[in-house]
């Protein structure tokens, strides 16, 4: 049985994938890591890029699951979002930190560090340590140059409030691994 996960794991409500997402292994081109803190947004949420329906920016988010939006925050960072649920409606998980297991030295010379915690513990950062960029928006999660392995424990998982957002902040649909040092902030349970 393959490790890789299909499309169709992603064919269900974020607030089921995200979770599940913890401990998986996602990588780009072999340079990755294990997830250990992703966000979920759904079409209903006033903080989601769906919120307002599709426009030529969103379209990914709206469909088919198992693809990756990326988008850029603040005109500065790159950030990847692994599009879930059903075609036409918006649901995404934004990854939000890894723990870097393949490919440090890319990973440090792309992202100008050593410290092996800072290369990866944010969206844009992960981004860049991966060389996730546009050219990755719309491109299969299950097809080259992405690579998503399934977990292989069941890992703890905490939850809580998501960060860096203005609206429905106050959802705890932030999830991240229990203990990890690689999370982009601190979360308790």
């Amino acid at each position: 049985m393959s490790s890789q996960l299909r499309r169709s794991f992603f064919a269900r409500s974020v607030h089921e994938v995200a979770p599940e997402l913890i401990g998986a292994t996602l990588l780009v081109d072999g340079v990755g890591g294990m997830i250990v803190e992703v966000e979920a947004y759904d079409q209903e949420d006033p903080a989601s890029h769906g919120f307002r329906g599709p426009t030529p920016r969103t379209e990914v988010m709206f469909g088919p699951p198992g693809y990756a939006y990326v988008y850029r925050s603040y005109g500065i960072h790159w950030c990847v979002n692994l599009v879930c649920d059903v075609e036409g409606r918006a649901e995404a998980a934004l990854v939000r930190a890894l723990e870097p297991t393949h490919g440090l030295d890319a990973m440090r010379e792309r992202r100008g560090v050593d410290d092996v915690r800072a290369l990866c513990s944010g969206p844009g950062k992960l981004c860049e340590a991966l060389g996730i960029t546009r050219e990755h928006d719309g491109l299969a999660l299950d097809e080259p140059p992405f690579e998503l392995r399934k977990r292989t424990t069941e890992p703890e998982i905490v939850q809580g409030p998501r960060i860096g957002i203005t609206r429905a902040a106050e959802l705890p649909w932030r999830y991240g691994l229990a203990g990890s040092r690689f999370l982009s902030r601190p979360l308790r349970p």
